[in-house]
This record gives structure tokens, C-alpha cells and sequence, in this order.
């Protein structure tokens, strides 16, 4: 199988070279087609080759390779690469698969790991319909007014413009959903069009049918334009709409309705991380309860709920370690309360980052989007760890 995938190496250390070429001989793999000292005069050719895997040392010049990387990424969806170095901290590893590498291998290269990451990586390669790295991510409560909306809007152009990957912003609140309010769009197809055309679109034409936000990467699908036909959607649509966008964004954020319905059941069930929105007062950590109730009911685990609280201040009566003790279970974030901020974003349909980028909440919704990033790259690279422990 190694004549179908083209192999280049990019590591200024020649031992090291030579070692990953006598692996790929070793593994029954084609000669790599090119060897290169250095990311300058790999780039042209890079990008010009036919489908492979490359290899990029990325321990001596960092920010050249990372940035070659990313262009990979962006340009090439059949060219997949192995980051390499000689350092492997947390922040390395972090900035290396946010840029596009696909696996992370510390130097010196282990033979056993390095054929373990070449035949996954061929599957990739083979298998190109679905799109792995995605990741979907649902802001849910069920009491209203608490801000959920503001929360999915905002953290999904922030992880747009933090990863330059595409996004995808789903509003599941059918029937009075104010996603494309607050970001001041008129889609001209929404939900209810897609959902009946999901099948028949390809990416191109995906694209083109959801709402582009400015010049960003992000998508929008706005609820229903006409009430009635919100019925109409179905749990198995819901189903094929999220299965088919996995294949073109890497981000999916969905604000869910208050309802507990079928299709709300689908989203969460499909989504890898659930954001539980609440407010610091009785009833809102009251209906906290009751959600972490009934997923525990859903049978989800506690590493794919995330309690996040809305508009917090600090010295409040009820402090974040009382509702931990309640819910059993830790905060993953707070959002500060910024009134003005807020409703001038909203007022304006903007994210906060429009308004006034210093804010102090501006500030933690950029943050917020960088922590939720990371923790996806590492439960994807941890993921991938264990894998490969009980194949061996």
C-alpha cells in the first residue's frame, strides 16, 4: 500500500533523516519522494505534491515550519504531516496540531510508535470522507434568559478566528431561535432548507447555502425563516445535517433549545462536549441539577459536561464552590458580567470582540475559546495514545 502515498522529509538532522527512510523501508513503504534541510526550500515542493504524508522537524525554527504547516492544512486536504522535535512540552505539541499536523512524535524516533502513526495515518489518507478532527460542542440549559445564546455566538467566531479553521454555528433553537440577530444576518437559506437539500449538497454548494459571517470562517444556519415549518424537522435530519458538516468544518457550535425533544436528545448526543450555561441564583443551579440529572440519565460522562457560569461577579453570596457542591461537579469557566458591553454587542448584533476588544470580557471569551481548544487537541492526542496502547 505504500506506492499509493508519497512520503517527504523535512529535519536538518541527516541521522534523523535516515533513520525515518529506514523505517518506511522497513515497514514495507516507498522511498520517500523528497528529502529537505530546511522548511524554505521544502515549501514549493510541498505543496505541489501528490497525495502523502510529510515529516517536519519543527525543533530548530519553530515558527517557519508551524507556518508551513498551517499553509499545508489550508491548501491540501490529501497531504497530511507528522510534526517532529526534539521538545515535547505541552505548549510544542499544542501549537504543532492546532496548525494542522495530524500526530505529534518526539525525537528520537521510537520505531514501534513510528509505524503505529504511519498506518493510521494511511487510513486517514484512504478514508477521506470523514473528517475526525471535528469536534462539536453544544451550549445547553433548560431555563431561558441566561445568556446561552450570547455564549454560542461569541465562542464560535473566537475559536474562528483563533483556529482560521472552519466553524460551523448551528441555531437548534427552531422556533425562536436569535443566532443570526445577534450577528445582524439575513440568511437567505436557513435550517429548515437545509435539512430537506442535506443529502444532495456538496461542499461547494454547503458552503454557498449557509451564511458566511463577514470575512471569517465562519458558517452560520439560522432557524426556520417560517415557524411552521420548524415541525417539520426531524431527529434523523438533524442526524445527516451534523454527520455531513463533520466532513467540512472542524468546529461545530449548536445552541440548543430549552426543550428536551428528540432532536435536541440527537445534537447532544452527537456533540463532544456539552457546555452547561447557568447563572449564580437558586433556580438557574436548581435547573443545573436537574440537567446534570438527565444526563446522567443519557448516559453521559462527566468529562463531556462542562458547567460554565454566565455573568459572574465575584464576592457574590453564593460563591462557584457552592454550586460544585451541589451539582458534584467542577465550574470550567466563568463569563464575567459586563452589562454594557453585552448589550451594546447585542444591540449592534456584533460579537463583544466588535465593540470593544480590551474588555475584560472580550478578554475571557478569547481565552475561553484558547481553553477549549486545547483541552480538544489533547483529549484528541490522548485519544489517539490509547489507541495505539491496546493495539499493541
Amino acid at each position: 500500500m505504500g506506492e499509493n502515498f508519497k512520503y517527504v522529509i523535512i529535519d536538518r538532522d541527516e541521522t534523523s533523516r535516515n533513520i525515518i527512510k529506514s523505517y518506511l523501508v522497513e515497514a514495507g513503504e516507498a522511498e520517500p519522494e523528497a528529502e529537505f534541510y530546511d522548511v524554505d526550500s521544502a515549501n514549493d515542493f510541498v505543496l505541489n505534491m501528490p497525495q502523502g504524508i510529510v515529516f517536519a522537524d519543527i525543533s530548530d525554527f519553530p515558527e517557519k515550519s508551524l507556518n508551513l504547516i498551517t499553509e499545508i492544512k489550508e491548501k491540501r486536504k490529501d497531504i497530511v504531516v507528522v510534526a517532529l522535535s526534539n521538545r515535547a512540552s505541552t505548549d510544542i505539541i499544542i501549537k504543532a496540531m492546532r496548525a494542522g499536523a495530524k500526530e505529534f512524535v518526539t525525537k528520537p524516533v521510537i520505531k514501534t510508535e513510528f509505524f503505529e502513526v504511519v498506518n493510521s495515518l494511511k487510513e486517514d489518507l484512504q478514508n477521506t470522507d470523514t473528517k475526525e478532527s471535528c469536534r462539536i460542542i453544544s451550549t445547553f440549559s433548560n431555563k431561558g434568559g441566561i445568556g446561552k445564546t450570547s455564549i454560542a455566538v461569541n465562542l464560535a467566531v473566537e475559536l474562528a478566528q483563533l483556529t482560521k479553521d472552519k466553524v460551523a454555528l448551528i441555531d437548534l433553537n427552531l422556533q425562536l431561535g436569535d443566532v443570526a440577530t445577534f450577528l445582524d444576518m439575513t440568511p437567505p437559506f436557513a435550517m429548515d432548507y437545509i435539512a430537506n437539500n442535506i443529502q444532495n449538497l456538496g461542499e461547494e454548494e454547503l458552503l454557498k447555502t449557509m451564511s458566511r459571517y463577514k470575512n471569517t470562517s465562519l458558517y452560520v444556519i439560522a432557524d426556520p425563516l417560517n415557524i411552521d415549518k420548524s415541525q417539520d424537522i426531524t431527529a434523523e435530519q438533524i442526524k445527516n445535517i451534523l454527520t455531513t458538516l463533520k466532513k467540512t468544518f472542524s468546529y461545530i457550535v449548536i445552541d440548543i433549545g430549552t426543550n428536551i425533544d428528540s432532536k435536541t436528545i440527537t445534537a447532544l448526543d452527537m456533540s463532544d462536549l456539552i457546555l452547561l450555561i447557568a447563572i449564580v441564583n437558586l433556580p438557574a443551579i436548581r435547573s443545573m441539577q436537574r440537567c446534570m440529572e438527565l444526563f446522567e440519565k443519557l448516559g453521559y460522562s462527566k468529562e463531556k459536561i462542562k458547567l460554565v457560569l454566565n455573568r459572574y461577579i465575584e464576592n457574590e453570596d453564593i460563591k462557584a464552590t457552592d454550586i460544585e457542591e451541589v451539582v458534584k461537579q467542577k465550574v470550567y469557566w466563568k463569563i464575567p458580567n459586563n452589562y454594557l458591553t453585552m448589550m451594546s454587542a447585542i444591540n449592534k448584533g456584533v460579537p463583544v470582540n466588535e465593540i470593544n476588544p480590551e474588555s475584560n470580557i472580550a478578554q475571557n471569551y478569547m481565552e475561553f475559546a484558547s481553553k477549549l481548544s486545547d483541552y480538544l487537541i489533547t483529549q484528541k492526542l490522548n485519544k489517539n495514545y490509547n489507541e495505539r496502547e491496546s493495539f499493541v
